[in-house]
């Protein structure tokens, strides 16, 4: 019984919650005592000028989390295993990247880290590395697969790699749009995790599973520090490293189409930043919400942070169903 794979990949995942509820407790003084608090902007709702000075960087919490239980399920889950460290590296390597951008906010004590030029640089080359080592490994097949139809549409490798690029840049930093209010991010990615580890169960991938299971479970175990009131941030050092780990899972499964279905939060929080920017110039001042990301909009509607919570991450449950039954053809 213990050694089937499931059993597993389930005892992993809540290995994952504890590590990272244990990690928590010893981290958040840490931060605390290094004055890594969250800076918050000045154009943000005045009402989260409370939350000046809370812990960032969290996000090492549940990636910490993610490093023990991946050595748990090896030995029972070897076939595949360079896929799941491949994920695990392209999404650390977003993680690095965050926590560059977050090390440069806490130190000189400003909302801006890096530039959004060294940042784009910067996601653009961990993109096409990663991409090409999939292409290389026979993992991406440069097919769109097309939920619901049951239809694949070949293109040209480059052409593909391109397109990817452009996905995983956009899907990292809707992610980290979306982390605005306490515990989103978290809540929202939750499901998303969970559809993965059971579609990569479906696929025959039974390693690939481990990664966005013991995600999970490491998320979970977050949750219970970020969750409103938050104890702590996950910053960008969290946000990226989980843009990165949705938008990596999608493609070592080979179902990038996917993300705009379990993705859909992420991308109407992006979607309302770019439509209340274009509106704002071309009326010369005027808006369509209150506030952008739209979360913000919600919240200066009365909202309280649970609500948006809870609503965002029921829609986005509901859309992972949809897409599994969307891409069970496939299976």
């Amino acid at each position: 019984m213990l050694n089937s794979p499931i059993v597993l990949i389930v005892l992993a995942a809540l290995c994952s919650f504890a590590v990272a509820a244990i990690a928590g407790k010893l981290i958040i003084p840490v931060l605390r005592a290094l004055k890594a608090g969250q800076s918050i902007r000045e154009i943000g709702p005045a009402w989260h000028s409370s939350k000046s000075g809370t812990p960032t960087m969290g996000g090492i919490i549940f990636v910490i989390g993610l490093l023990p239980c991946i050595a748990f399920g090896w030995k029972g889950l070897m076939d595949g295993a360079w896929t799941v460290l491949l994920v695990f590296a392209f999404s650390l390597v977003f993680g690095l990247i965050g926590f560059l951008d977050d090390f440069f906010k806490v130190k000189f004590k400003r909302n801006l880290g890096l530039t959004a030029l060294q940042k784009l640089l910067l996601q653009l080359a961990a993109g096409a590395l990663y991409l090409y080592i999939l292409y290389r490994m026979g993992d991406l097949s440069c097919e769109l697969y097309i939920p619901f139809f049951h239809v694949s549409w070949q293109i040209h490798p480059i052409v593909y790699i391109g397109f990817a690029m452009f996905v995983i840049v956009g899907c990292v930093n809707a992610v980290n749009l979306t982390d605005g209010v306490d515990g989103l991010a978290t809540g929202v990615t939750m499901p998303v995790m969970i559809f993965f580890a059971v579609s990569a169960v479906a696929a025959q991938k039974l390693t690939l599973a481990l990664f966005p299971a013991c995600l999970l479970g490491a998320l979970a175990g977050f949750l219970c520090y970020n969750f409103y009131p938050a104890k702590v941030f996950m910053g960008d050092t969290g946000s990226l490293f989980l843009g990165a780990a949705v938008c990596g899972m999608a493609f070592a499964l080979d179902m990038p189409l996917v993300l705009l279905l379990v993705g859909i939060i992420y991308i109407i929080e992006t979607l309302s930043v770019i439509m209340q920017v274009l509106y704002f110039k071309a009326t010369h001042g005027k808006r369509i919400f209150r506030m952008t990301p739209i979360h913000h909009h919600f919240e200066m509607g009365g909202w309280s942070e649970i609500k948006i919570f809870t609503v965002f991450t029921a829609v986005t449950c509901a859309m992972c169903i949809l897409a599994w039954i969307g891409m069970a053809a496939r299976y």
